[in-house]
């Protein structure tokens, strides 16, 4: 289960930007092609914030279609699988526009009273 340690590395990218501010909310932007279960990364975030400043936070996971573009007739069309072929026209000369991101997006930091 690698989104265990995927969201180590998240919890450790937040908690250093969030510098002792308490995080309500941190979004990351996850790629089709990434490989990564989303409802598991949210089940492996609450593991890994129990009992840290992060506990409590929300990740919320905005899946990203991998798109590709083909170079023969320029036409962007979404990829279900791993394999680079124009919906289009069926050409095989494909570059992936999208579909590989493993971002954090953004952290709610929560406001003080």
């Amino acid at each position: 289960m690698h989104e265990l340690s995927l969201c180590r590395a998240v919890a450790d990218v937040v908690t250093s930007h969030a510098e002792q501010r308490d995080v309500t909310r941190v979004t990351l932007r996850v790629g089709h092609l990434r490989q990564v279960v989303p409802e598991t990364l949210v089940f492996c975030w609450k593991m890994v914030t129990d009992g840290t400043e992060l506990a409590g936070s929300e990740l919320v996971v905005e899946h990203v279609p991998a798109v590709g573009e083909c170079r023969s007739c320029g036409a962007r069309s979404e990829l279900d699988k791993p394999v680079l072929r124009c919906a289009a026209c069926g050409g095989r000369d494909v570059s992936l526009v999208s579909g590989e991101e493993f971002l954090v997006v953004s952290m709610d930091l929560a406001t003080s009273a």
